[in-house]
Formats: structure tokens, C-alpha cells, sequence
């Protein structure tokens, strides 16, 4: 009896988590993305030295891209995770390694996308990036 009852609850707790589930944010509308981005071109200037960032088009509200390592570059949406898109929820990003919404104050961390902020449960929404050759960037949904 015992074993059964702690095998099924065992079975309960594995089905229960979903590791395919990249963006199980339902605030967020899924629309595509496909976004090309020249290094070269003077609004992306700041992207061609580790710890640069820059805005881009494409997303829900734009796109926020920053050069995380030589070669290693990362992508999120500007719409907050945690509200429905408003005038408000498009983040900006502060000191450089902060992104903040000004519709409640909340911070998300530029390097990995979690929330700073008590009281918020989603990270910001994270977009593929590929480099292709040494001057342009594919950002593309995952």
C-alpha cells in the first residue's frame, strides 16, 4: 500500500512539471519574430563592445539586445512579462543592466531576464539570437 501510494505520488509530481514549456506567460501575446540587425549600421554601435545594448524593432513592443560575451549576444522583449501590453509596460533600460517598467517600478535583470522586483513571478520574455559572420544578428522566437 505504501509503495503504491509513493509511486503515484511520484508520478503526480513528474507529470506535473512541464520542461517544454519555454514561455508559459499568458499575458503576453505570441506574435512572430524574425529581426535581422547589422552591427555596422550607427544605431547598434554600442552592440560591438561586451556590455553594450541597444533597442531594436520586432516583438510585442521592441526588442532590447545586449552583447553578454565576445560573440555571445541576448535578446528580450521590452513588453513586461507580468502585464498585459499598455502604454506603459514598454521597459527602458536603466544603469545599463537593469530593465524597468514604469507602470509599477519593476526591475528585470538585463544578464538573465529574472525579475528583481517582490512580487513579480515571470521573467522577461527571451528571444533566440544568432550571429551570423562577425556583423550581423538573427533574432528569431524560440
Amino acid at each position: 500500500m505504501k509503495k503504491s501510494f509513493l509511486f503515484i505520488l511520484i508520478i503526480a509530481l513528474f507529470s506535473s512539471c512541464s520542461s517544454n514549456d519555454i514561455d508559459d506567460n499568458s499575458l503576453l501575446p505570441n506574435v512572430p519574430v524574425n529581426e535581422t540587425i547589422f552591427l555596422n549600421n550607427p544605431e547598434f554601435i554600442d552592440l560591438q563592445v561586451v556590455g553594450g545594448w541597444a533597442y531594436a524593432s520586432g516583438g510585442i513592443k521592441g526588442i532590447i539586445i545586449y552583447h553578454l560575451g565576445i560573440n555571445n549576444y541576448i535578446a528580450w522583449e521590452r513588453s513586461a512579462p507580468h502585464l498585459t501590453p499598455q502604454s506603459c509596460s514598454k521597459m527602458v533600460v536603466k544603469n545599463s543592466i537593469i530593465m524597468f517598467c514604469s507602470c509599477d517600478d519593476s526591475e528585470f535583470n538585463i544578464l538573465n531576464g529574472a525579475p528583481l522586483t517582490d512580487g513579480v513571478n515571470f521573467p522577461a520574455r527571451q528571444y533566440r539570437v544568432v550571429l551570423i559572420g562577425n556583423n550581423t544578428l538573427q533574432i528569431t522566437n524560440f
